[in-house]
């Protein structure tokens, strides 16, 4: 009998010392979510705290539908590349091959300065813009001085103007005439007017915009196996180092506050949700007391000494 009571105590001791690991180690993430057939997770978020704080209030559900909300609209998330780090965007008022928009209610790609160092268009993004008035930013000192106008990886006007679309229509559409002012179409990269403008449709006096992309080294025949839509390209900084680190010890990455402000940062702190308890760095970082949520696991504790006590005094 005694030999039963001391394996008990023993298994009872071995639990007690397995307990602190289970609960930092079972915790699941409550934090990635699907949307359709895409899944949202770190550093993207869809309920409030998840994901890094730099991509706060960015991205939306909608019956089934992920959509990307930034400073000049709404567009729509076709994917999240992770290992990538890209997203692909659609925009309605976007030309395309087989149709040429002007004059919507769209106004080209402009993203919020706060988000500037972490998200981006591609380098290899090129945004065609037609219709641009010769007053445009993009003509000042026309034609005297170079236009910003080029080819991005392979992605030219000269091969736009061959799609199909630009046949449906003629100079007066556009409201130009053809070699005597500005080109129709001219193509650029979103860096040429940095964070704080953006491709601006109003700004730069344009009737429309197309925009496509190139996954080098894939090479097409012409426009009409172009990639069409908004190519965005994300980081966060370095500072994943962070959710490594919590993710390492079973966690999931998230931030607590909020700032109103157009900076990002304030009151934003980043932190390690650790099932019942947050942490600002791992879930390895703090004691078992200090991991309860109500005192439960102290409870816990508790009857189990109680339990190992009143088995002691039985074997005697």
């Amino acid at each position: 009998m005694q030999s039963l009571i001391s394996k008990t105590l023993i298994f009872l001791l071995i639990s007690l010392l397995l307990i602190p690991l289970c609960i930092s180690y079972s915790h699941t993430n409550t934090c990635r979510s699907y949307c359709g057939n895409i899944t949202i997770d770190y550093p993207f978020g869809l309920k409030p705290g998840c994901g890094h704080p730099g991509f706060r209030d960015l991205l939306y559900c909608i019956n089934d539908v992920l959509m990307l909300h930034i400073k000049s609209g709404s567009y729509r998330v076709l994917d999240i590349d992770y290992p990538f780090q890209a997203l692909t965007l659609h925009d309605p008022n976007l030309s395309t091959c087989k149709s040429i928009v002007l004059e919507t209610k769209g106004n080209g790609f402009v993203i919020e300065p706060f988000r500037a160092s972490f998200l981006t268009p591609a380098p290899d993004n090129a945004f065609l813009l037609i219709g641009c008035s010769g007053k445009s930013p993009l003509f000042q000192g026309f034609p005297n001085k170079n236009t910003p106008c080029r080819n991005i990886s392979g992605l030219s006007c000269e091969d736009y103007y061959k799609c199909p679309a630009w046949g449906a229509i003629g100079p007066s559409d556009l409201g130009l005439v053809y070699g005597s002012g500005p080109p129709e179409c001219c193509a650029v990269g979103y860096e040429e007017f940095g964070p704080s403008q953006g491709v601006n449709l109003t700004k730069l006096d344009c009737q429309g915009y197309s925009s496509a992309f190139s996954l080098a080294p894939l090479r097409v025949g012409g426009a009409h196996e172009w990639l069409f839509g908004i190519r965005v390209k994300y980081s966060v900084q370095g500072h994943d180092a962070f959710c490594h680190a919590c993710e390492a010890t079973g966690g999931t990455c998230g931030y607590s506050g909020d700032d109103d402000g157009d900076d990002g940062g304030g009151g934003i702190t980043e932190l390690c949700f650790c099932g019942n308890w947050n942490s600002t760095s791992n879930c390895d970082s703090k004691s078992v007391e200090s991991m309860t949520s109500g005192g439960f696991i102290l409870k816990s504790y508790f009857n189990i000494i109680i339990l190992a006590g009143f088995l002691i005094f039985l074997s005697y």
